[in-house]
């Protein structure tokens, strides 16, 4: 009966356009008021107060935010312009290789952003109107763009993996290392899919550069590549914190754009820190909300419940993980990835402590569903975003983006299949 509470709340409000928050928050003061200890209105309001004051105050949620900002400063100052020419100089020269150019170069930025949002939106501004320009079919450049930007959250620094090593208690560098494996694979299998659809679509094919060419893409880039260099280098050799690193990203990424590259003005970073501090401030509400929610799910022992029900239908983890993945991928045509996970996490984990499943594979294996989830239908933030730019109707970007869900679904089997695939590269490094 609590469940069927919680979900009828949440559910209603959000149908009647209640934002995410305000909706978990709703379902658990009715949880807390129906079934709770009876305490009066004033008290319970006192207790959400303190929980949601408790939730958010985490130094690794601080990340967060950080990450935002670094990613827009790059952004701002130019630096995915010149992740594209060194893309373009690298592989653009092949059949179709401009729609590859497109994956390659969100992956590079993805290891700065880590915002999925953030990468579809700086790559696709660009790159969309070059292919219809190339004469690439203008849904298939929404999809591309859409299918590589939902690589944001599985590349390291991803702000999903920050915010699952937060509320899962886990480790985010472990989560970081291993992250890059599955991500690549994702990147590389887009990237086989763009190829064979440029051979079967007769997609043209860039210059062969020339060396020069290359070394001169090279020179520019050399400093949006570092970052990921000292982001990542300095989280896994134990240097600084992810949190620590997320502050170093936004002084590199003021220091490459204001000084060396001076495409950034005072008034330009101004604008560029309001923007992120809007972003974030609706993340680390939805997170807030999501701590008082989880703290009511708790104290009416909802979170054990549901891992009895799970367990008691089957107890091969194979069996359980298949569920799951269909509940996480459900849930991500609906609702925001980050979201997701704070509502979801807290009933989940019982079961994944039962089971004992590794927690870093486990959360590579969440972070790949939202992915997903950020290019399927109604609400895929990253098709609306690139359907947008291509002024282009959604439903017609739709039919198009299938191919490469398949793909990353196909990797997300894999992984489940093989969960060394995930695990080796943070084992070698433990």
């Amino acid at each position: 009966m609590e469940v069927f509470i919680f979900s009828l709340v949440m559910f209603s409000t959000m149908i009647f356009g209640v934002p995410i928050a305000f909706a978990v928050a709703s379902a658990a003061l009715a949880l807390l008021l129906f079934f709770g200890p009876g305490l009066p209105l004033e008290a319970v309001l006192v207790v959400m107060s303190q929980r949601m004051f408790s939730g958010a105050d985490s130094f690794p949620l601080l990340a967060i935010p950080l990450f935002f900002l670094a990613g827009n400063i790059m952004d701002g100052g130019g630096l995915s312009a010149r992740l594209i020419r060194l893309a373009d100089a690298m592989i653009g020269w092949v059949r179709g290789g401009l729609s590859m150019v497109v994956v390659m170069a969100e992956m590079m930025l993805a290891a700065i952003a880590g915002s999925p949002s953030a990468v579809s939106a700086a790559i696709g501004s660009v790159m969309i109107p070059e292919m219809k320009a190339r004469g690439y079919n203008e849904n298939y450049a929404a999809a591309l763009v859409a299918a590589g930007g939902s690589v944001g959250p599985i590349i390291p620094p991803s702000i999903m993996l920050v915010a699952f090593g937060s509320l899962a208690n886990a480790s985010i560098a472990d989560l970081f290392l291993a992250g890059i494996a599955p991500g690549v694979i994702i990147g590389l299998s887009l990237m086989a899919l763009c190829y064979a659809t440029a051979l079967v679509r007769n997609y043209p094919k860039g210059d062969r550069p020339s060396f020069k060419n290359i070394t001169n893409a090279l020179g520019k880039a050399i400093l949006p590549i570092f970052a990921p260099v000292i982001i990542l280098g300095g989280i896994f050799s134990g240097v600084f914190t992810a949190t620590e690193s997320a502050m170093i990203a936004v002084v590199y990424a003021l220091i490459v754009s204001m000084v060396f590259y001076r495409t950034l003005s005072f008034k330009d970073v101004l604008r560029i820190c309001y923007e992120s501090a809007i972003i974030s401030s609706q993340i680390m509400f939805i997170i807030s909300m999501a701590a008082f929610a989880g703290w009511v799910l708790a104290s009416q022992h909802i979170p054990q419940d549901i891992a009895s029900f799970f367990l008691s239908v089957s107890d091969n983890p194979l069996i359980i993980l298949l569920m799951i993945n269909l509940m996480f991928l459900a849930f991500g045509c609906f609702i925001e990835g980050i979201a997701i996970m704070v509502i979801l996490l807290p009933t989940i984990l019982p079961v994944v402590e039962a089971l004992d499943i590794n927690l870093t594979f486990f959360g590579i294996m969440i972070v790949i569903n939202l992915a997903i989830g950020t290019i399927t239908p109604p609400v895929g933030t990253c098709l609306i975003i690139t359907s947008s730019i291509a002024k282009t109707p959604l439903q017609y970007v739709i039919r198009e983006i299938l191919p490469f869900i398949a793909v990353i679904l196909a990797v997300l089997v894999l992984i489940v299949l093989f969960p060394g695939i995930v695990t080796f590269i943070p084992d070698y490094f433990s």
